[in-house]
């Protein structure tokens, strides 16, 4: 699934071909609004809001999209064909000068601008918004101290932004087991900055190897002990957790 850094780069491709313009076309594959038409309404801004995506049409709508496993949005010229299958289009907006299209799309609806943002208040701090606030990401960690901290780390009302790759390279970055109680861990200050800075470095820069998210069948690059590879999380959303057994052994 896409995290934040993916999710920021992406809403910043929307903006630069959308915003300032008036649509022509407008096309909700959805049920629920699939009658909707908002064709001449020009598109304010796209932003990102940890893993979910905003784009603000005229005075009144934004639609809402995730990405959630699958979904991709592309940014194409006029009448460009399209990179994937038409039947996984979920919504296609369009320009004078460009389209988008949204492909399998785990979320798409248009909530009304007055109620924004009251439906993302349940979100925590951003770690790539403007209001990324340190200290109370750590606050809203502290309210789970028996919870394990990689399963913490991915909890969108803790911090926003964070998913299982970038929960696994943080926890290895601190020496931390995955399983270990935030109540345990030595400093969550320094995670949830170590967090902050491998999510803002990654919308810039091209990424390194992981050290061991993905890397089950490999050895650390610290210490050549292979990585192991757990299910965490809630029974029917469960996750892999990645780890180094010598650099992040379990204490306690």
């Amino acid at each position: 699934m896409p995290e934040g850094d993916a999710v920021l780069r992406t809403a910043r491709r929307l903006d630069a071909a959308l915003a300032g313009a008036v649509l022509t076309r407008t096309d909700f594959r959805v049920p629920r609004h699939a009658t909707v038409d908002l064709s001449g309404q020009p598109v304010q801004a796209t932003l990102a809001r940890g893993k979910h995506l905003l784009t603000r049409i005229g005075a009144d709508w934004t639609l809402h999209t995730h990405l959630k496993m699958e979904g991709s949005w592309a940014t194409l010229r006029p009448r460009q064909r399209w990179p994937k299958a038409p039947h996984l289009a979920r919504v296609v907006l369009e320009t004078q000068s460009a389209q988008a299209v949204g492909f399998q799309l785990g979320i798409v609806e248009l909530v009304p601008r007055s109620e924004e943002a009251a439906t993302f208040a349940y979100l925590g701090p951003d770690l790539l918004g403007p209001d990324w606030d340190e200290d109370e990401a750590v606050l809203r960690l502290r309210k789970h101290p028996d919870q394990p901290v990689f399963d913490a780390l991915r909890d969108q009302r803790n911090l926003a932004g964070i998913g299982t790759m970038w929960a696994a390279e943080v926890c290895f970055t601190m020496g931390v087991h995955p399983e270990t109680p935030v109540r345990a861990v030595p400093d969550l200050l320094r995670m949830v900055r170590v967090a902050q800075l491998k999510l803002d470095q990654a919308v810039t820069k091209r990424p390194a190897v992981n050290a061991v998210y993905g890397r089950g069948h490999a050895t650390c690059l610290r210490c050549a002990t292979p990585i192991q590879r757990i299910e965490m999380g809630e029974q029917g959303r469960l996750r892999p957790a990645y780890f180094c057994p010598s650099c992040q052994p379990l204490k306690g």
